[in-house]
C-alpha cells in the first residue's frame, strides 16, 4: 500500500510522515479505529514508508527493491500476524504462517477488510479466530534474528483484540524492550479488548471514519458514480465507513440476507408471533457467531438510520433506497421514548454471542425484549 492509495485520512498521514522525518517513531504503535476506516492501509503504507530506500516527501518511491517486495507483501522484515483458527487443512493449534499466501491474496484484494471477510475467505466462517501463545513464541523467535535487508523489523499484528490472554503476556517483555530497529504496529478495532498492560507500551494511533469529501472523490473515481444526489446518499449511508460504500455498490448476498432477516424480525416481534420468531431463530443459528455479530451490526446501522429518519434531522442518512422504503412507515416505532433501550439490547445481544452464550437463547431473550420495545 502507498498512502495515495488510502482515501482520505490526511492528517493521519502527515502526522505519521512527520514521526519518520522527526525520527520519533515509537516502538510500538497502536493504530485503532471502527472498521472501513483504512487503518490496515495506513499501516502497511506506513512501514512501506520506513523501509523505503528513496523515500519521497509524502510517499514511498515506488521503485527501489524495499517497495516492490512491500508491494507484494514479501518483504523478509515485514511480518505479518492475523487471528486464525484449525482448518483441514492447517493442521492443530495453527499460526499466521499457516495462513500467509491466503493472507497476502485477501488484503491485496481488499485493504479494508473486515474480519469476518477474512474468516469466509479461508472458510471458518462459523468460526471464531485468535492469535495464540503459540503466535507469541513465533514473534518472539523471528524478532530474535537479524535483519534481513531493511534497516527496520516490522512486526504488524491485525485484530490485536483477538489476543488471548496467554498471548498477550507472553508479548509484555517485547513490547516493552524490542529488539533494536524493531517496530511494533498494533491494529485494533475495539482496543477495550486489548488487557491495559499492552496498552500501556504502546503509542496510540486514532484513526477516524473517513472525511466526507475523500469519501465522495473515492466514490466516484473507483466506482465511476457520478450523480451528485447519489454520490450524496452513498457518503451519508458510509458514515465514515469504506466498506458500506463497496457492499452498496456491490449489494453483496450477505448484505441481502441481513435486511430481510432484519425486516422479518421486527414484522414477527411487533406482531408477538413466537412461532415464527422461533422459525427466525432456527435460521439464524445456522448463520456461525461471525455473521451473527455481523447481523448486529447491520441492526443497528438500521436502527440508527430510522431514529434520524424519525426525528427528521436534517440530511443525515444512514440508509439506502431499499431501507428507507421499508423504513417510511417503520421509523414511527423508533423513538426518544425506545431507541437507547433497543441499542442497548442489540449491543448486549452482540456481546453475549462474542462471549459464546447460546445464541437460541440470546436470539429468543432479544426478540421478546424488542417486541414489548417496539410497542414503549
Amino acid at each position: 500500500m502507498l498512502f495515495k492509495e488510502i482515501i482520505g485520512q490526511d492528517e493521519t498521514k502527515r502526522r505519521l510522515l512527520q514521526m519518520v522525518k522527526d525520527a520519533k517513531v515509537g516502538h510500538a504503535l497502536l493504530f485503532t479505529g471502527r472498521e472501513g476506516c483504512g487503518k490496515l492501509g495506513l499501516a502497511l503504507a506506513f512501514a512501506r514508508y520506513l523501509n523505503c530506500e528513496d523515500p519521497g516527501t509524502d510517499d514511498s518511491c515506488m521503485e527501489c527493491s524495499s517497495c516492490r517486495k512491500y508491494s507484494k507483501l514479501v518483504h523478509p522484515d515485514l511480518h505479518l500476524v492475523f487471528p486464525v483458527v484449525e482448518t483441514k487443512s492447517s493442521g492443530a493449534d495453527p499460526v499466521s504462517d499457516d495462513f500467509i499466501s491466503q493472507w497476502r491474496d485477501c488484503v491485496l484484494g481488499n485493504p479494508y477488510l473486515r474480519l469476518f471477510q477474512w474468516y469466509e475467505y479461508i472458510g471458518i466462517e462459523k468460526k471464531q479466530g485468535s492469535i495464540s501463545r503459540k503466535e507469541s513464541l513465533q514473534i518472539i523467535r523471528k524478532l530474535s534474528f537479524k535483519n534481513f535487508e531493511a534497516d527496520r523489523k516490522v512486526m504488524i499484528i491485525w485484530m490485536a483484540e483477538k489476543m488471548n490472554l496467554s498471548a498477550a503476556n507472553k508479548l509484555l517483555k517485547v513490547l516493552e524492550e524490542p529488539p533494536p530497529k524493531t517496530v511494533f504496529i498494533l491494529i485494533a478495532e475495539d482496543a477495550s479488548q486489548i488487557i491495559p498492560t499492552i496498552l500501556s507500551r504502546t503509542q496510540l494511533i486514532k484513526i477516524p471514519g473517513i472525511d466526507p469529501e475523500s469519501m465522495g472523490r473515492a466514490i466516484r473515481e473507483k466506482h465511476g458514480i457520478t450523480g451528485q444526489g447519489q454520490v450524496e446518499g452513498l457518503v451519508r449511508m458510509a458514515g465514515g465507513n469504506y466498506l458500506r460504500v463497496m457492499e452498496a455498490v456491490n449489494e453483496t448476498e450477505e448484505n441481502r440476507f441481513h435486511f430481510d432477516m432484519f425486516v422479518s424480525l421486527m414484522r414477527l416481534c411487533f406482531a408477538v408471533d413466537v412461532v415464527g420468531i422461533l422459525a427466525w431463530i432456527d435460521k439464524m443459528a445456522d448463520r456461525g457467531r461471525e455473521r451473527q455479530k455481523q447481523f448486529f451490526q447491520y441492526a443497528l446501522r438500521i436502527i440508527r438510520g430510522n431514529f434520524i429518519q424519525n426525528i427528521k434531522a436534517g440530511n443525515i442518512d444512514l440508509l439506502s433506497e431499499e431501507e428507507r422504503n421499508f423504513s417510511d412507515k417503520f421509523s414511527s416505532f423508533v423513538h426518544s421514548g425506545n431507541v437507547f433501550a433497543i441499542y442497548n439490547e442489540l449491543n448486549k445481544a452482540s456481546e453475549h454471542i462474542e462471549y459464546n452464550g447460546n445464541s437460541r437463547l440470546i436470539f429468543f431473550d432479544l426478540s421478546l425484549r424488542m417486541a414489548k420495545l417496539l410497542k414503549a
